[in-house]
């Protein structure tokens, strides 16, 4: 068995039995290196090389964090809570109550697309938006499983095909560049144009485990308990507490409530910071008197805390895939495939595939992947006799697998970091299991379709 492949189901496997997602990196490195020959002092020392990649994002989340306190302990979040549930009738029968369940399944899929090609601040916007619905979710009796998968989807899906903002990071720079860069010497020459065409496929089979998530698996009701944002339990008087001091707030600070959230968006943009964003948005409100001076303290560590496993398992992801890389198995798995596949194509570009899904779900980034696979797969692709339609669609899609479904993925941290700010959704069997059963498996046959059609 290859290194690769014994890692990652130990890391899925420890995962699944509830085991922490970090420990479950860690183990995972240390079994995957051993078995590749590495010795214990090389794999700590590749492990600690690879931290340094997850610690800006870990920062960025703490800082975020720390924001979306802030803004809660305005009040202001639960006041727009309180008041949409009064003025559209939630807690009775209401004819409309199926019309806003949707509805607000569709702003969540719209500002997750705006978040990658709109407004590009990927996974910024969710602990901002999803904590104040959650209690709007509950009066709906929304599955948060539905929630995280049509979160999940905004937020991988269109930069997969649509070539604004991170699309066009991923679709031009990364992908086209590697691909152009790997096929250069072969005789393979991408054009710009070909590859959103190439992926549009593969994206059809997501979007049909969108529709099979929130119509068919997740569609009944589910029951959760109106909790404090803090993974605490139920403080009615907290809340209502807080209710009274937004009905309190002058216009003035409800103006600056706006500019933080405002600055910290602009912030980001223009620096290309999420972690300046965050401390830009939590200054302003230090500043307005929504909370008063001494507790900025303690709202600031709340926040930390609130997203600090996020930060500690997108750190553990890095160094996982620190010691993958430096292990040399990844060429192992690739020479070992092309011995099995023999001049079957189908089996080729289903095994190259599923690749291509062991190789995305240990590092957790299909950016990140590209350049690691797609100078493996072009040779490959080109000696089987695909086309240039064709190779771009197996390396795009065998690289984006991972995206969805891997408990080290921003496209699942993302979402869980938002529904579990009140702790009742567990981010492995409530994100990552319905994450990767609905859009892995299109991703592979639609992608599969694609490669043996083009």
């Amino acid at each position: 068995m290859n290194a690769i492949v014994l890692a990652i189901i130990v890391m899925v496997t420890l995962s699944l039995a509830r085991v922490s997602v970090v420990f479950a990196l860690i183990v995972a490195a240390l079994v995957g290196g051993l078995y590749s020959g590495m010795s214990v002092s090389a794999i700590m020392d590749a492990f600690n090389a690879g931290l340094g990649n997850g610690a800006t994002i870990a920062l960025a989340y703490a800082t975020l964090g720390a924001f979306a306190v802030a803004l809660s302990r305005s009040g202001i979040t639960e006041s727009l809570s309180a008041k949409a549930i009064d003025r559209l009738g939630l807690d009775s029968a209401h004819p409309r109550r199926n019309g806003i369940y949707f509805a607000l399944l569709g702003i969540l899929l719209v500002a997750a697309v705006s978040s990658q090609n709109i407004i590009p601040v990927h996974i910024a916007f969710i602990p901002i938006l999803v904590p104040p619905l959650l209690k709007l979710m509950n009066h709906l009796r929304m599955d948060r499983r539905a929630a995280a998968c049509v979160i999940t989807f905004g937020i991988t899906a269109p930069y997969m095909l649509l070539p604004v903002g991170f699309g066009a990071i991923f679709l031009n720079e990364i992908l086209l560049a590697n691909l152009n860069e790997a096929g250069a010497s072969l005789g393979l020459h991408v054009t710009a144009s070909m590859v959103p065409m190439a992926m549009i496929v593969p994206i059809a089979g997501m979007a049909i485990g969108l529709l099979v998530a929130v119509l068919f698996s997740y569609r009944r009701r589910r029951d959760y308990q109106d909790r404090d944002l803090a993974h605490g339990d139920q403080r009615q008087a907290q809340v209502a507490a807080r209710i009274e001091t937004a009905s309190r707030l002058a216009p003035w600070q409800k103006a600056v409530l706006v500019i933080a959230i405002l600055g910290a968006l602009v912030t980001q943009l223009t620096f290309d910071s999420m972690v300046l964003g965050g401390i830009l948005g939590f200054a302003i409100l230090s500043v307005s008197g929504v909370f008063r001076w001494r507790e900025q303290d303690d709202i600031f560590t709340e926040g930390m805390r609130m997203l600090a496993l996020v930060g500690f398992i997108m750190i553990a992801a890095s160094g996982f895939a620190g010691v993958m890389q430096a292990s040399g198995e990844v060429e192992t798995l690739v020479q070992s495939s092309v011995e099995v596949i023999g001049d079957n194509r189908g089996l080729a570009a289903l095994i190259m595939l599923l690749v291509g899904l062991f190789i995305t779900m240990g590092i957790g980034s299909s950016f990140s992947t590209i350049p690691i696979i797609a100078s493996l797969y072009v040779p490959l692709a080109i000696n089987f006799g695909f086309s240039p339609m064709a190779t771009i669609a197996l390396v795009g899609t065998a690289a984006a697998l991972g995206d969805a479904g891997s408990p080290a993925s921003d496209s699942t941290l993302g979402p869980t970091a938002g529904l579990n700010a009140d702790g009742q959704h567990d981010h492995i069997w409530e994100t990552c299991v319905p994450t990767f059963l609905h859009y892995n498996i299109p991703l592979i046959a639609f992608g599969w379709i694609t490669a043996m059609t083009l």
